[in-house]
Protein backbone atom coordinates (compact mmCIF):
# COMPACT_ATOMS: atom_id res chain seq x y z
CA UNK A 1 0.00 0.00 0.00
CA UNK A 2 1.21 3.35 -1.16
CA UNK A 3 0.70 7.01 1.69
CA UNK A 4 -0.71 8.63 -1.14
CA UNK A 5 -4.25 6.86 -0.66
CA UNK A 6 -4.33 7.37 3.33
CA UNK A 7 -6.50 10.45 4.27
CA UNK A 8 -5.30 12.46 7.11
CA UNK A 9 -7.55 14.03 9.46
CA UNK A 10 -7.35 17.73 9.13
CA UNK A 11 -7.45 20.14 12.45
CA UNK A 12 -10.41 22.48 12.34
CA UNK A 13 -9.43 25.90 11.54
CA UNK A 14 -9.44 29.25 13.71
CA UNK A 15 -11.97 30.51 12.23
CA UNK A 16 -14.38 27.42 11.99
CA UNK A 17 -13.55 27.36 15.73
CA UNK A 18 -14.90 30.70 16.28
CA UNK A 19 -17.58 30.40 14.81
CA UNK A 20 -18.86 26.70 16.88
CA UNK A 21 -17.91 29.05 20.00
CA UNK A 22 -20.02 32.04 18.89
CA UNK A 23 -22.65 29.50 18.26
CA UNK A 24 -22.48 27.81 21.75
CA UNK A 25 -22.42 31.19 23.29
CA UNK A 26 -25.42 32.70 21.02
CA UNK A 27 -27.72 29.36 22.31
CA UNK A 28 -26.94 30.02 25.95
CA UNK A 29 -27.45 33.77 25.80
CA UNK A 30 -30.84 32.88 24.11
CA UNK A 31 -31.72 30.54 27.00
CA UNK A 32 -30.36 32.72 29.60
CA UNK A 33 -32.76 35.48 28.28
CA UNK A 34 -35.66 32.98 27.81
CA UNK A 35 -35.47 31.71 31.75
CA UNK A 36 -34.74 35.11 32.58
CA UNK A 37 -38.30 36.36 30.27
CA UNK A 38 -39.95 33.35 32.38
CA UNK A 39 -39.03 34.04 35.76
CA UNK A 40 -38.69 38.19 35.92
CA UNK A 41 -42.83 38.61 37.09
CA UNK A 42 -42.50 36.18 39.80
CA UNK A 43 -39.18 37.26 41.08
CA UNK A 44 -40.19 40.88 41.15
CA UNK A 45 -43.76 39.63 42.96
CA UNK A 46 -41.65 38.11 45.32
CA UNK A 47 -39.52 40.90 46.21
CA UNK A 48 -42.78 43.19 46.28
CA UNK A 49 -44.17 41.09 48.90
CA UNK A 50 -40.71 40.51 50.82
CA UNK A 51 -41.04 44.78 51.03
CA UNK A 52 -44.50 44.88 51.57
CA UNK A 53 -43.92 42.04 54.24
CA UNK A 54 -41.11 44.63 55.97
CA UNK A 55 -43.55 47.93 55.78
CA UNK A 56 -45.58 46.05 58.05
CA UNK A 57 -43.00 44.63 60.21
CA UNK A 58 -41.92 48.35 61.03
CA UNK A 59 -45.35 50.27 60.93
CA UNK A 60 -48.73 49.26 61.03
CA UNK A 61 -50.67 51.50 58.75
CA UNK A 62 -53.83 50.31 56.68
CA UNK A 63 -51.94 51.63 53.33
CA UNK A 64 -48.01 52.91 52.17
CA UNK A 65 -48.00 55.64 49.44
CA UNK A 66 -44.85 56.46 48.20
CA UNK A 67 -43.67 59.96 48.69
CA UNK A 68 -41.36 62.13 46.65
CA UNK A 69 -37.96 62.49 48.84
CA UNK A 70 -36.24 65.45 47.92
CA UNK A 71 -33.44 65.47 50.57
CA UNK A 72 -30.19 64.57 49.25
CA UNK A 73 -29.27 61.64 51.70
CA UNK A 74 -28.31 58.81 48.48
CA UNK A 75 -28.85 55.96 51.20
CA UNK A 76 -32.56 56.65 50.66
CA UNK A 77 -34.32 54.48 48.32
CA UNK A 78 -38.03 55.44 49.02
CA UNK A 79 -40.15 56.47 51.54
CA UNK A 80 -43.51 55.71 52.32
CA UNK A 81 -46.36 57.82 54.36
CA UNK A 82 -48.07 55.15 56.70
CA UNK A 83 -51.12 56.65 56.83
CA UNK A 84 -51.11 58.57 59.85
CA UNK A 85 -48.89 56.69 61.81
CA UNK A 86 -45.76 58.19 60.72
CA UNK A 87 -43.20 56.60 57.46
CA UNK A 88 -41.56 53.90 56.54
CA UNK A 89 -37.97 54.66 54.70
CA UNK A 90 -36.20 52.03 52.37
CA UNK A 91 -32.35 52.61 53.03
CA UNK A 92 -29.32 50.83 51.70
CA UNK A 93 -26.12 51.44 53.82
CA UNK A 94 -23.30 49.64 53.24
CA UNK A 95 -21.86 47.00 55.58
CA UNK A 96 -19.17 44.64 55.66
CA UNK A 97 -20.14 42.22 52.84
CA UNK A 98 -22.25 44.74 50.62
CA UNK A 99 -25.58 46.96 50.66
CA UNK A 100 -28.23 45.90 53.36
CA UNK A 101 -31.73 46.70 51.89
CA UNK A 102 -33.70 47.76 55.31
CA UNK A 103 -36.41 49.30 55.77
CA UNK A 104 -36.89 51.85 59.20
CA UNK A 105 -40.45 52.78 60.80
CA UNK A 106 -40.42 56.24 61.87
CA UNK A 107 -43.20 57.56 64.08
CA UNK A 108 -44.62 61.14 63.94
CA UNK A 109 -42.99 61.80 67.17
CA UNK A 110 -39.86 61.09 65.22
CA UNK A 111 -39.01 57.68 67.04
CA UNK A 112 -37.90 54.47 65.43
CA UNK A 113 -40.91 51.82 65.36
CA UNK A 114 -38.79 49.68 64.01
CA UNK A 115 -36.21 47.99 61.38
CA UNK A 116 -36.63 45.09 58.89
CA UNK A 117 -33.41 43.53 57.14
CA UNK A 118 -35.20 43.00 53.66
CA UNK A 119 -31.53 41.42 52.12
CA UNK A 120 -28.03 40.95 52.92
CA UNK A 121 -24.45 39.51 51.88
CA UNK A 122 -22.80 39.97 55.90
CA UNK A 123 -21.08 37.21 56.96
CA UNK A 124 -23.12 33.77 58.57
CA UNK A 125 -22.77 33.66 61.97
CA UNK A 126 -22.00 36.91 62.43
CA UNK A 127 -23.23 39.83 60.92
CA UNK A 128 -26.41 38.02 59.32
CA UNK A 129 -27.34 38.34 63.58
CA UNK A 130 -28.51 42.11 62.52
CA UNK A 131 -31.50 40.32 61.46
CA UNK A 132 -32.20 39.22 64.97
CA UNK A 133 -35.19 40.80 66.81
CA UNK A 134 -33.05 41.53 70.35
CA UNK A 135 -30.43 43.62 67.90
CA UNK A 136 -32.84 45.52 65.95
CA UNK A 137 -35.57 46.09 68.81
CA UNK A 138 -32.35 48.23 70.64
CA UNK A 139 -33.24 51.31 67.85
CA UNK A 140 -37.19 50.96 68.76
CA UNK A 141 -38.44 53.95 70.47
CA UNK A 142 -35.71 55.84 70.61
CA UNK A 143 -35.23 59.20 68.28
CA UNK A 144 -31.28 58.82 67.70
CA UNK A 145 -29.06 59.72 66.06
CA UNK A 146 -27.82 56.23 66.74
CA UNK A 147 -24.36 55.04 67.19
CA UNK A 148 -22.30 51.72 68.71
CA UNK A 149 -20.84 51.99 71.83
CA UNK A 150 -17.52 51.47 70.80
CA UNK A 151 -18.25 54.19 69.28
CA UNK A 152 -19.69 56.02 72.43
CA UNK A 153 -22.97 55.56 71.33
CA UNK A 154 -25.87 53.15 72.85
CA UNK A 155 -26.16 50.56 70.09
CA UNK A 156 -24.38 47.28 71.60
CA UNK A 157 -22.51 46.18 68.38
CA UNK A 158 -22.94 42.59 67.72
CA UNK A 159 -19.69 40.78 68.80
CA UNK A 160 -17.41 40.12 65.80
CA UNK A 161 -19.18 42.40 63.04
CA UNK A 162 -18.79 45.80 64.38
CA UNK A 163 -19.36 47.30 60.45
CA UNK A 164 -22.67 45.63 60.43
CA UNK A 165 -23.72 47.10 63.17
CA UNK A 166 -22.63 50.36 62.49
CA UNK A 167 -24.06 50.47 58.97
CA UNK A 168 -27.73 49.85 60.40
CA UNK A 169 -26.64 52.54 62.60
CA UNK A 170 -26.09 54.26 59.43
CA UNK A 171 -29.20 53.82 58.01
CA UNK A 172 -31.70 54.41 60.63
CA UNK A 173 -30.67 57.50 61.46
CA UNK A 174 -30.70 58.26 57.37
CA UNK A 175 -34.24 57.06 57.69
CA UNK A 176 -34.80 59.61 60.88
CA UNK A 177 -33.16 62.33 59.50
CA UNK A 178 -35.15 61.96 55.53
CA UNK A 179 -38.47 61.61 57.75
CA UNK A 180 -37.27 65.21 59.62
CA UNK A 181 -37.20 66.50 55.89
CA UNK A 182 -40.65 65.59 55.16
CA UNK A 183 -42.16 68.44 57.01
Amino acid sequence: MSDTNVKTKQEPGIVQLAVILFAISAVCALLLGLVNLITADAIQKAKDEKTQKAMAEVLTADSYEQVEYTGGDALVQAVYQAGDAGYVVQVTPSGFGGVINMMVGVGTDGNVTGVSIISMSETSGLGTNAKKETFRDQYTGQPGPFSVTKDGGQINAITGATITSRAVSTGVNAAVDAVKTMG
